[in-house]
């Protein structure tokens, strides 16, 4: 039976990935900060699916907490072939009014730690001839964005990060895979300390459900990337191939200016 270790499990897109893949009948090792979301979780899908579920307490936004999750994994003899890096988080406002530390905080998680787990868990995999490793960016990485400059830079290091490892790896039979949503369904905007008022000018939300299927559906077929959100995610991710950069940076500007 393979096992799946999932970041930020405890809500959201993470927690929608440990109940699809517990439904594939896949063990699961569950990590984020809040202990009692993730117990609950474990103890649900334990006793749902017959599966076993770890659940791993950290923070990944402290730089030494990658090494003490590779340490607990390997501690617990567990083996790694699904690898899901989806913790991260957004800030919202302008960047010379933000706090500093809440902005390196969110590279080291956002970035850092999924270098780091990235590098722990690849070499096993490729040793083994096999594994899968899902990076969850946005559609945010196909653009720079105003009010969120450290959001979308960080999501823009995951797609390229992602899409070599792809090319590196493949021929190693080992699968990599960026998925980049737009607009769901989760407590992003309110985390990130969006205006409620642009907030609510998001539309045609996914849901997490929908995220994950597609994002599993495109590991299956090997692909290296997919957008998840329909028409309307495929055309922003568009736009910055077809209209000139001063004009798409004024047009955020302006947007997202709230």
């Amino acid at each position: 039976m393979p096992t799946a270790l999932i970041t930020g499990a405890s809500g959201g897109i993470g927690k929608c990935f440990a109940q699809k893949l517990a439904a594939k009948n896949t063990n699961l090792i569950i990590v984020a900060r809040s202990e009692d979301k993730l117990n609950a979780l474990a103890q649900e899908l334990q006793e749902q699916y017959k599966i076993q579920v770890d659940v791993i307490v950290k923070d990944l936004s402290q730089i030494s907490a990658p090494q003490e999750v590779f340490d607990a994994v390997q501690a617990k003899g567990l083996s790694v072939d699904i690898l899901i890096n989806n913790a991260g988080f957004g800030d919202y406002g302008e960047f010379v009014q933000t706090d500093c530390d809440r902005q390196i905080q969110m590279i080291q998680l956002n970035n850092i730690a999924v270098v780091a787990l990235t590098h722990k868990f690849l070499p096993q995999m490729r040793e083994r001839g096999s594994g899968s490793i899902i990076n969850v960016s946005s559609i945010a990485a196909y653009q720079p964005i105003p009010y969120l400059s450290v959001y979308a830079a960080t999501k823009a290091f995951i797609r390229s990060f992602s899409e070599a490892l792809w090319a590196e790896n493949r021929q190693h039979g080992v699968k990599i895979l960026v998925v980049s949503p737009g607009p769901t369904e989760t407590n992003f905007y309110t985390e990130a300390n969006f205006p409620p008022a642009l907030a609510r000018t998001a539309k045609s939300m996914s849901t997490s459900e929908e995220v994950v299927d597609q994002a599993l559906k495109a590991l299956e077929q090997g692909n290296a990337a997919v957008v998840v959100g329909g028409i309307a995610s495929k055309f922003i991710t568009g736009l910055s191939s077809v209209i000139p950069r001063e004009t798409l940076l004024n047009v955020l500007e302006k947007q997202f200016k709230g």
